[in-house]
């Protein structure tokens, strides 16, 4: 009965604090993710107030949460938009995986961590955060911009990649061998290609067996097969994310926007949780011998990410300005990164891991929205002040060109 009690008080006020945070943060109008990690970091071992009773309720709640996570970011695609993706814009999605995969696989070996850390710290430094992306667009009001296709489609390709990669990170980290890897492999991506057929040709029959008028009905039985769902792809080693992801593409229509109301506040919860429990496996004593190299690897994917958004919107025809907004909008990191070095981090295969991905991506969640607002105004600044250098500019050519980067624009 005491230890109950204990469970009660300690989980209510990890969730009241979670609420204050949240409050916090959307008042200045920034991610919560740094503080629900910072969160994490007091209450874990070696913060101020280590959790105890409640410790294994929050490891279950962050399963969820990584579930939910990827239920709702399938829920916004079709399988439709997803193969058009992949059609046009596989370029950028090429060169963004290489340059900013490469970075930090490069760090890892450096620092002599081994070939699968250095996978997965390459997953960590790949991904943007599609969520606090989301969101700095729509706080800044740039969901109509012409660059704005050019950044999402970087995003979608991301996360259909994941679809492959945390498959390949799973079976590593599991310590499986080259044959089983392969076969690993080749499941999910089998299981990839047939969920996207299936949705794209009987995509209404999969949404009308799902689909209920009865709200209360379509949130159990869509979360049902989720976690169904999930923990059959855990058990063939595909990853209970990616089974997650699926059933999101699976759905569409009148039934993907009713589930995404009614798993909307499930899936702020306990991604929440999740946040928390990874920095509660985080001593806050490890961090500071690695950030350092979680500073230099954050500068260099800031380049790397910049450059990305810059090529892939010239690529669309969009003018410098726009492209400079593009690459300035992908630098934020966040609930990808976290969900790749939870993997890691639980496997145990490199105790500073953990600590150096979650610096990395409390500095580049915090540094995304600056970049997003400030890489424009700076690269035209300088590039105005590159000009006086070389050439006289005749008056109003920079009206000119500020008027051809902003057509379009809603």
């Amino acid at each position: 009965m005491h230890s109950s009690a204990v469970f009660l008080i300690e989980f209510g006020c990890l969730i009241l604090g979670l609420g204050l945070l949240g409050r916090f943060a959307g008042r200045f109008r920034f991610s919560p993710i740094p503080l629900y990690l910072l969160a994490g970091l007091a209450f874990g071992e070696g913060g101020l107030l280590p959790l105890g009773a409640s410790e294994d309720f929050v490891a279950v709640g962050a399963e969820i949460g990584v579930i939910l996570l990827l239920l709702m970011l399938g829920l916004e695609y079709t399988a439709t938009d997803l193969v058009s993706h992949l059609r046009t814009h596989y370029p950028a999605g090429l060169l963004d995986a290489v340059l900013n995969a490469l970075p930090g696989a490069v760090l890892a070996l450096m620092l002599g961590w081994g070939p699968v850390a250095a996978v997965v710290l390459a997953g960590v430094t790949w991904v943007s955060s599609s969520g606090v992306i989301a969101k700095i667009l729509g706080d800044l009001g740039r969901l109509g911009n012409r660059e704005t296709p050019a950044v999402l489609s970087i995003l979608v390709l991301e996360d259909l990649s994941m679809a492959v990669y945390l498959p390949i990170v799973t079976a590593l980290l599991a310590g499986v061998g080259l044959a089983a890897g392969g076969v690993t492999l080749a499941i999910a991506v089998g299981v990839l290609t047939v969920v996207l057929v299936l949705a794209v040709r009987f995509g209404r029959h999969v949404s009308r067996f799902v689909s209920s008028d009865d709200p209360e009905k379509l949130l159990l039985v869509v979360l049902g097969v989720t976690l169904v769902v999930a923990g059959l792809a855990q058990q063939l080693q595909v990853s209970a994310a990616v089974g997650a992801f699926l059933v999101g593409i699976a759905l569409s229509g009148e039934v993907a926007e009713g589930a995404t109301s009614l798993l909307a506040p499930l899936r702020d919860l306990f991604a929440a949780v999740f946040f928390v429990f990874f920095g509660l496996h985080t001593d806050p004593a490890s961090i500071p011998p690695v950030l350092l190299p979680a500073l230099a690897l954050a500068a260099v994917t800031t380049a790397t990410k910049i450059a990305t958004g810059y090529w892939a919107a010239r690529r669309a025809g969009i003018g410098p300005k726009g492209r400079w907004r593009a690459g300035g909008t992908l630098v934020a990191r966040g609930e990808f990164s976290i969900v790749i070095a939870g993997l890691a981090v639980t496997s145990g295969i490199e105790p500073s891991l953990g600590p150096l991905a979650t610096a990395y991506v409390l500095i580049l969640v915090l540094l995304g929205p600056l970049t997003a607002r400030w890489t424009e105004p700076l690269a035209t600044r300088l590039s105005r002040r590159s000009h006086r250098r070389t050439a006289p500019i005749p008056s109003g050519a920079h009206e000119a060109l500020d008027d051809q980067d902003t057509v379009g624009r809603t």
